[in-house]
């Protein structure tokens, strides 16, 4: 049984999920070409999960090259009405210390060039995105990760950059004086693209470093982000056998309507290949 209505996107270092039983893995193509890498769906405390590593098994993509249009797509060809993404962020604030978790409830896009919609090509819909994460997951996540042994952060603000490069000491400046609170590299195109596809969408941010900004901490390198990673795995790794229980089997959010008003061309104008590409998505708005 490969169908699983909770997926994981596993972030830098979170390439497997162990104690999963009744492994099935799956690689789906779909029109907008391969996933990162094989979804693994398997049994988790007695829930079926869907495990994605976004940068591929050994890292291999880099924030850019992370097939977001594929991965959302196969995962919602899968059935999956819930996606828990794991990352690895940067801090912009004094008190959120690495090795914090955030769970946070809005981002600032930094990123360029990224493909951050399913549609056009003569569909178009404009999903509402206030609120990029779903509150209600967020808040199960947030559950979660407060009965581990780390300081939890519940609602902030991300700003989300191109990267591979980190920032500038300018930039990382600019961001601090906007009210940002964490920074990374892949929430985005990631939170756009659920929300289209009427997926909820939750992070579980993972803090490794200050940044740039910080005058008595050292500058955020690999080297760093490496090191504070291997804890945060593993603690991530704790919070998602904690919720995926913790999860109902219904969703009474708004993010399972998210295309009822959002599809604006007329039902006779749209291209029969899109209809049928986008069929995972608007089959039950467009028939």
């Amino acid at each position: 049984m490969t169908n699983s209505t909770i997926a994981v996107i596993g972030g830098s270092g979170l390439y497997e999920m162990e104690g999963l039983t009744d492994v099935d893995e799956v690689r789906l193509p779909t029109p907008f070409g391969e996933p990162s890498d094989t979804i693994v769906v398997g049994s988790l405390e007695g829930v079926r999960i869907a495990f994605l590593p976004r940068h591929g098994r050994g890292h291999r993509l880099t924030p850019a090259e992370v097939p977001s249009r594929a991965n959302i797509y196969a995962l919602k060809t899968l059935g999956v009405e819930r996606i828990i993404s794991v990352s690895a962020v940067g801090s912009l604030r004094a008190d959120i210390r690495p090795l914090d978790l955030v769970v946070p409830d809005q981002l600032v896009d930094r990123t360029a060039g990224r493909p951050s919609t399913f549609f056009g090509r003569g569909l178009v819909a404009h999903v509402g995105f206030a609120d990029p994460f779903c509150s209600e997951l967020s808040g199960l996540l947030h559950q979660a990760a407060a009965e581990t042994d780390r300081t939890v952060h519940l609602g902030s603000t991300c700003v989300v950059i191109e990267g591979p490069a980190f920032s500038t000491k300018a930039e990382s400046l600019l961001y601090r004086s906007w009210g940002a609170d964490i920074i990374g590299m892949t929430a985005l195109p990631e939170a756009k693209l659920a929300r289209e596809a009427e997926i909820c969408y939750a992070t579980l941010a993972c803090v490794t470093d200050y940044d740039v900004w910080h005058e008595t901490e050292e500058a955020v390198n690999v080297a760093m982000v490496v090191a504070n990673l291997l804890s945060n795995v593993a603690v991530a790794k704790e919070v998602i056998r904690s919720v995926a229980p913790s999860i109902p089997a219904e969703r009474s959010c708004a993010c399972r309507n998210a295309l009822a008003d959002a599809i604006i061309t007329n039902r006779e104008a749209i291209p029969e290949g899109v209809r049928q590409d986008l069929a995972p998505l608007v089959r039950k708005y467009l028939g």
